[in-house]
């Protein structure tokens, strides 16, 4: 053998080697696809069921926020009749607070007047029963 079929064997060898290698390698590969397919395929239809389930869920949450919303708007009246009820209480307690004070104003003055009204009634009492005893004995 020459050295030209030595150095032809050895690159057919590695050519042959390279080949095999490259085989595996591409092996490997198809299976790696392969799983990619059936992952893509198993995403896809969760994808698909969690598209239908959401929009499920969309239309339920639509429906219930326009019935909150009829609610709110019913119960809006409510809270406004509330709030000018409070508003009507704060008017008559502050009424009520004013007449109190009136009241007090008037019972100080009027205790006054009650006591002068007693003194001036003893008074007058005492200068009838005083006139009385003149008029009956006629001495002074």
């Amino acid at each position: 053998m020459t050295g030209g079929q030595i150095a032809g064997i050895i690159a057919a060898v590695a050519f042959l080697l390279l080949v095999f290698f490259i085989g595996l390698f591409l092996l490997k590969v198809g299976r790696t696809m392969t799983e990619v397919n059936k992952t893509m395929e198993s995403l896809t239809s969760d994808v698909e069921v969690i598209s239908k389930q959401t929009e499920q869920i969309m239309a339920t949450s639509n429906t219930l926020i326009k019935d909150v919303n009829e609610k709110v708007n019913i119960l809006t009246p409510v809270f406004q009749a509330a709030a000018d009820l409070g508003e009507s209480v704060s008017d008559l307690n502050s009424a009520t607070q004013n007449l109190t004070q009136k009241v007090k104003d008037n019972a100080s003055t009027g205790a006054k007047a009650g006591v002068a009204g007693k003194v001036g009634k003893t008074a007058w009492s005492m200068y009838q029963n005083h006139r009385a005893k003149k008029n009956n004995t006629g001495t002074y």
